[in-house]
C-alpha cells in the first residue's frame, strides 16, 4: 500500500498534518493507499512556492515552456499502462477507458504545448496623431487547480497544460477520492526536470487545504471541476480578494429523439452516452425525450440495449461497459433517488437497484424509468449513475421547452435527419454544447463551457488557454 506525501517545491514533503484519508479500490473496498489529511500550513507552502517560481518561469519563451509540456506527454505515453491500471483501480474507472483517458492527456499536453507560438496580442487604432495602443495577453500568476474524482487525470492537465504554456505557476488539489494517479504523475515530472515550485500538488479536504487555497491573495485564478455547491463555497471564498474563478459545475443533459431520427444511431449513441465511467460524468445523456410518434418503439429498443449493457470488475472485465460507482456515498445517493422517482410515480423498466452479482463494491444496475414527469427530481437534479429517464413530447418546441426548463446548462444533444429540426434546436437550447446525431463527448480543441448553474468559463481550445490569460493595454505616444 501506498503512503503519498505532498509535493512542493519539486520535492515529496511530508505534510504538517500527522494524520492521512484512506483510498478505497471501489469494486473490493480494500484500502490502496494513503493521502496526507492536509493543513492550511501545506497550502500556503505551496502557494508561496508557485509563487517565488513564477517571474522566472512566466520570463522564459513560450516554446521553452512548451518544451516542458511536450515532456510531460512524453513521460506520460511511456507509463501509459502503468497509469491507465492505477485509475482503473483508484476510482473503478473500466481499464480501456482509463487507457483512453491517460492517452488524451497525453495529447492534451502535446495540444496545448502547440499555442506558444499563438499567444497574441493586439494593435489597436489610436484616436491621436503619433500613438499606438497595444493590448498583450500576460499570464496571471498563480493559477489553483482543484480537480474531480470522475476524470481526475484529464482535468488536471486541463488546468496544468493552459495555465503553464501562459506562463502562470500553479498548484493542483487532487480529489480525496481518486488522487492517485496524479500524484504518481507529480513523481514521474521530477525526471524532466521541470524547475522547482512551477507545478505542485497538495492532498487534503476541501474544507481546510481547498478553502486555504482559494482564499489566498497569492491565488490569481481558481479553477474547479465540481459540484454546483462546490462552485457556490468557491465563489464565495473567491470573494475576500475578488479572485478569477473558472468553474466546470454539474449538468442534466437532454437528449432529444425526433420522429425522423436514426433510431439505433440514437439509441446507440444515448446509452454510452449514458454508461460511461457507470453515468458519472458531467456531459453525459441525463434525461431523454422522444417524439410521440416513435416513444414506444424507442422504448422498447432502449429497453433491451439498457439489459444488454455489461457490468464487471474495472480491471479484470476488459470488454465490461461499466463497473462500480466510485464510492459508498454515491451508490446511496443514487438508491435514494430511484427509490423517490419510484414513489413520485416513475416506472422501472430495467434495473433499479444494487447488483446482485458482486459481493463488494458499489455495483448499481443499468437503469431505465419512463412514467416521468417534468417536475420529478429525476429530470430536474443531476444523477450522476447510470439511470436513464424517457419522457415522450409531441413537437419540438415542447422538447426545447423541457430541455430548458432545468438550472444546468453544460450539454444538450438532438437525433433528427431534418434540418430545420437541427437548427432550431441548436439556436434554442440554452446549453454550452449541443451535439447533433453523435454521443456526449467534447474535443480538445472545442471549448466545454457551461450555461446558468453548470458554469462560469471553460476549458479546451484557444478559448480555453486564454482564461490564464489576463490584459494588459500600453498607450505608446511619440513625437
Amino acid at each position: 500500500m501506498k503512503h503519498y506525501k505532498q509535493f512542493i517545491n519539486g520535492q515529496f514533503v511530508d505534510s504538517k498534518s500527522t494524520s492521512g484519508i484512506e483510498i478505497l479500490n471501489p469494486c473490493t473496498e480494500e484500502i490502496i493507499s494513503t493521502i496526507p489529511t492536509g493543513t492550511e500550513e501545506d497550502a500556503n507552502n505551496a502557494l508561496e512556492s508557485a509563487k517565488s517560481a513564477q517571474p522566472a518561469w512566466a520570463s522564459l519563451p513560450a516554446i521553452k515552456r512548451a518544451s516542458f509540456l511536450h515532456n510531460m506527454a512524453t513521460v506520460i505515453r511511456k507509463n501509459r499502462v502503468f497509469l491507465a491500471e492505477t485509475l482503473s483501480k483508484e476510482q473503478a474507472k473500466v481499464i480501456g477507458l482509463a487507457q483512453i483517458e491517460i492517452d488524451v492527456t497525453a495529447d492534451y499536453f502535446d495540444y496545448n504545448a502547440g499555442w506558444a507560438r499563438r499567444i497574441e496580442g493586439e494593435i489597436i487604432q489610436s484616436d491621436r496623431e503619433k500613438e499606438h495602443i497595444y493590448l498583450h495577453k500576460v499570464p496571471i500568476g498563480v493559477a489553483v487547480g482543484i480537480c474531480p474524482w470522475n476524470f481526475p487525470f484529464f482535468v488536471m492537465a486541463r488546468k496544468v497544460a493552459a495555465s503553464l504554456v501562459t506562463g502562470n505557476t500553479c498548484v493542483i488539489k487532487p480529489s480525496s477520492e481518486a488522487p492517485n494517479t496524479i500524484m504518481e504523475f507529480a513523481d514521474l515530472i521530477q525526471k524532466i526536470e521541470l524547475p522547482a515550485g512551477v507545478l505542485n500538488f497538495v492532498c487534503g479536504s476541501g474544507r481546510t487545504v481547498g478553502n486555504a487555497l482559494c482564499k489566498s491573495p497569492i491565488t490569481g485564478i481558481i479553477s474547479l471541476t465540481g459540484s454546483v455547491g462546490a462552485g457556490q463555497q468557491i465563489i464565495s471564498a473567491a470573494a475576500e480578494n475578488i479572485t478569477k474563478v473558472s468553474l466546470e459545475l454539474g449538468g442534466k443533459a437532454p437528449a432529444i429523439v425526433c420522429a425522423d431520427a436514426n433510431m439505433d444511431l440514437a439509441l446507440n449513441s444515448i446509452v454510452a452516452s449514458k454508461v460511461i465511467f457507470s453515468g458519472q460524468v458531467c456531459n453525459c445523456a441525463e434525461r431523454v425525450y422522444v417524439e410521440d410518434s416513435i416513444y414506444d418503439e424507442f422504448v422498447e429498443k432502449l429497453t433491451v440495449k439498457m439489459q444488454q449493457v455489461t457490468v464487471e470488475d474495472a480491471l479484470t472485465g476488459i470488454d465490461a461497459d461499466m463497473s462500480s460507482l466510485v464510492s459508498k456515498s454515491q451508490i446511496d445517493k443514487i438508491s435514494e433517488m430511484v427509490a423517490f422517482a419510484k414513489k413520485e410515480g416513475a416506472e422501472v423498466l430495467v434495473g433499479g437497484k444494487r447488483h446482485e452479482k458482486f459481493a463488494k463494491g458499489y455495483f448499481y444496475e443499468p437503469t431505465l424509468l419512463t412514467n416521468c414527469t417534468q417536475d420529478m427530481q429525476i429530470i430536474q437534479e443531476e444523477v450522476f449513475g447510470p439511470v436513464l429517464p424517457v419522457m415522450k413530447f409531441n413537437t419540438l418546441d415542447e422538447a426545447i421547452a423541457m430541455s430548458n426548463d432545468c438550472q444546468y446548462g453544460l450539454t444538450s444533444s438532438i437525433f433528427s435527419e431534418n434540418f430545420n429540426n437541427i437548427m432550431q434546436a441548436t439556436n434554442n437550447l440554452q446549453f454550452g454544447e449541443t451535439y447533433v446525431n453523435r454521443e456526449h463527448f467534447e474535443a480538445i480543441q472545442g471549448f466545454h463551457a457551461g450555461w446558468k448553474k453548470s458554469g462560469i468559463g471553460g476549458a479546451d481550445g484557444k478559448h480555453g488557454m486564454e482564461e490564464y490569460l489576463q490584459t494588459r493595454v500600453v498607450y505608446a505616444k511619440y513625437y
